[in-house]
């Protein structure tokens, strides 16, 4: 540690000291508080504990507890007793919270937190009432000597009670995600208990802030703090989700600045924030509901979690839990008569609020294993306790001893709740309603379709149009991913004729199309709110759609669009497809710039005449490489809200096979590599839900399999993963090559 703070110190002591509000200071106190965190974090972690732990200690050993003891003038100099200075550092820490926050509201799960409602809320009133009494008999019992004033004695036993009572939502987020317990049901039912904690003490310390400012219950305040409570969250969770949802999906279309969506993302934070802390509550409730907002928009959430998750894990969370070791000073356990009130301070707090989170978890009908884990998890106190306690003492309620006994008892309850949570978690069995739940979570995770979480689709009103616009429609329906449609007008007179069609019909089939009055926008809704719901939802939701008209060049207007931000582009226009399975200029331009997978339909067969209504009964090869994997992923979303099976084709090849085989496709007997290919397809079709059959065609072409398959199986849709291959035009390759100029029925290519 003395080599940690060589550097500082050296800089410190150029500089004369560290008078005021300097900056060598502050940036010292940042460089020492993230080293000895991260490693301390890193120690913590290797022996099974979080990082924050590691962090908080190594606050308590910057502190006066040790390096105060060991070094004072070092200590008073890296950390000196400044209000200028004190006030840079809490700044960074505050932002911190505030951001940390908003991650733990983005994965939070509303429609789960529902579920538990009745027990979040009986834990975290009866985990407050239980310690609360407790602590204000404590105060009540103190001798005169420990109170600054005892004519104030009420004061200072309801600060006692609720320095004992409130858990720290921002200790516990940060634990109970970094143990990776937030999708566990009882981890989502501390979560939300913490939160209701949090913000019924805001309101209980504004009551005791009334009463010590005035001598008695400021009944304004009361109510400015319940009602406007209860007005921010109405509020926020109707009007507010739509609006942070516009402004998300707005900054991210609108802007070309890099990371605009991130700006926009802690400036509603901010707000949010700011809005709590107007009517009497504190910021975190803001931050937290700024989170669930954010987390409930249909775009850009992931990408967002993965920019913000690095700068607050690297930077404001050691800041942060550092700073509130920080504040713990120790020594004054040296006196017996301190330690003892201590150790008695601690146990109160605990078994106060170990019982009546137990007893809450009981009345809101959770098992006892359960209510064992929900009574270790809120036993966290952390900085929420050290805020009460510096308003007490400013408010001369508090003796500077009772501070820092408080102090350390939120460090030590804090320290304490990781090893006891992991200890009660060990004897919780996962419920099979959770376990499957888990399951299908990590399955979601992990999975392609569930990781599109923004669609463009451009179509015109061809047939190729329209179907584009349906598949993507179910595609989205049940999760209701949001959905751009561009309808592309399409000059009359430039339809390309298809293999195995007169060129007349065809001319005819389109201009028929693009003469109607649909709009691929209505044949994407139609889909969406007809597709399967999800097993949760009663009824399928709204669809999602953004409907944009392009008015100049085409091309131009599509290729700007899908640089905004999409997970997928799909295109369906007649002729996307030319002569010998290559992109026509037209496609060309529009895909230009879009990095992401490309989805290209054409209509053909009964499609060409029914785009819209004709059944589907699909067929997807299948050969194990990634982009067939996602094609299979897509039939078996869209098979799954038509309510339809879905046909898989595995082509195996073998060396020094006949020629005759060739010709005649004798089917294989099963091999290894067949079989663990259709066993993983198999596994993800059981995941979605969709009925399944299979075919094995050897030594046989893979396009030759694909048509045979097709006359076999009767098939009306063939999806397809293709590799996009560059050159002096764009193709998918010799498989859409021949499926383009041999195929007689409807084809969706999906590249990587």
């Amino acid at each position: 540690m003395l080599l940690l703070l060589a550097v500082p110190g050296a800089a410190l002591a150029a500089e004369g000291g560290g008078a005021g509000g300097s900056i060598t200071v502050f940036v010292a106190q940042v460089v020492v508080l993230l080293a000895l965190g991260r490693l301390l974090g890193e120690v913590a972690q290797r022996i099974g504990q979080p990082a924050v732990m590691g962090q908080l200690i190594a606050g308590v050993i910057l502190g006066p507890s040790v390096l105060g003891a060991v070094l004072p003038e070092l200590q008073h100099m890296l950390f000196p007793d400044s209000r200028e200075q004190k006030s840079m550092l809490d700044a960074v820490a505050q932002l911190g919270v505030l951001l940390l926050l908003l991650l733990t509201g983005m994965e939070t799960d509303l429609s789960l937190i529902r579920k538990v409602r009745r027990a979040a809320f009986s834990v975290s009133v009866a985990g407050i009432a239980v310690p609360f009494a407790c602590g204000f008999a404590l105060g009540e019992m103190l001798p005169g000597s420990m109170l600054p004033n005892p004519a104030n004695r009420l004061l200072t036993s309801l600060f006692l009670g609720v320095a004992l009572s409130i858990s720290s939502v921002k200790i516990v987020a940060a634990v109970v995600r970094e143990m990776s317990f937030m999708r566990r049901n009882v981890g989502q039912v501390i979560m939300a208990a913490a939160i209701i904690d949090d913000t019924i003490g805001w309101i209980i310390i504004a009551v005791i802030f009334g009463l010590a400012m005035h001598g008695g219950v400021d009944l304004a305040v009361l109510a400015q703090s319940v009602l406007g409570t209860l007005l921010f969250l109405a509020l926020s969770f109707t009007l507010g989700r739509r609006l942070v949802s516009f402004l998300i999906r707005w900054s991210n279309d609108n802007f070309i600045g890099e990371v605009p969506v991130i700006t926009t993302i802690i400036v509603i934070m901010g707000l949010m924030a700011l809005m709590t802390q107007a009517i009497g509550v504190h910021t975190v409730l803001g931050a937290f509901v700024a989170g669930i907002l954010v987390g409930q928009s249909p775009i850009l959430t992931r990408h967002i979690d993965e920019e913000l998750r690095g700068l607050i894990t690297a930077l404001f969370m050691p800041i942060f839990f550092g700073l509130a070791g920080l504040s713990a000073d120790l020594s004054i356990v040296k006196d017996p008569a301190m330690m003892a009130l201590g150790l008695g301070l601690i146990l109160i707090a605990s078994v106060g609020k170990f019982a009546g989170a137990f007893i809450g978890g009981s009345l809101g009908g959770l098992s006892r294993r359960e209510s064992l884990a929900l009574a270790c998890g809120m036993n966290a106190r952390g900085s929420t306790e050290v805020i009460v306690a510096t308003i007490g003492l400013s408010l001369g309620v508090l003796s500077r001893d009772l501070f820092s006994l408080i102090v350390a008892m939120a460090v030590i309850t804090t320290m304490a709740m990781p090893p006891m949570l992991r200890w009660a978690l060990a004897r919780l069995p996962l419920r099979p309603e959770e376990a499957a739940r888990l399951e299908r979570e990590e399955f979601e995770a992990k999975g392609f379709v569930f990781g599109l979480e923004r669609l463009l689709v451009a179509a015109d009103k061809s047939a190729d149009g329209m179907l584009a616009s349906r598949l993507v429609g179910l595609l989205a329906g049940a999760r209701r991913t949001p959905m751009t449609i561009v309808d592309v007008a399409v000059p009359a007179g430039t339809t390309p004729a298809r293999p195995g069609e007169s060129e007349a019909a065809d001319a005819g089939a389109a201009a028929s199309a693009n003469g109607g009055t649909v709009a691929p926008e209505t044949v994407a809704k139609e889909a969406a709110e007809g597709a399967k719901p999800d097993a949760e939802r009663r009824a399928p939701p709204a669809a999602d759609v953004t409907t944009r008209k392009t008015r100049g060049q085409p091309e131009t207007e599509v290729a700007a669009e899908a640089r905004k931000g999409y997970d997928l582009m799909t295109i369906g226009v007649d002729g996307a497809i030319g002569d010998g399975g290559a992109f026509s200029d037209s496609v060309t331009r529009m895909v230009a710039g879009f990095e992401g997978p490309l989805a290209i339909v054409t209509a053909r067969g009964p499609h060409r005449e029914d785009p819209v209504g004709y059944p589907l009964n699909i067929l997807v090869p299948i050969n194990g490489a990634p982009h067939a994997l996602r094609a299979g992923e897509i039939a078996l979303a869209i098979a799954r809200a038509q309510r339809t099976s879905v046909t898989a084709l595995y082509v195996a090849q073998e060396a020094g096979v006949p020629s005759w085989q060739h010709r005649l496709g004798t089917r294989l007997a099963p091999l290894s590599e067949a079989d663990a290919i259709l066993k993983q397809f198999g596994s993800l079709a059981d995941s979605y839900g969709v009925p399944l059959q299979m075919a094995v065609r050897a030594s046989i072409r893979p396009g030759e399999a694909v048509l045979q398959q097709i006359r076999r199986g009767d098939h009306n849709l063939v999806v397809v993963g293709v590799s996009l291959r560059t050159g002096s035009t764009l193709s998918f390759g010799p498989l859409a090559t021949l499926l383009a100029e041999r195929g007689d029925r409807s084809i969706l290519y999906l590249s990587s």
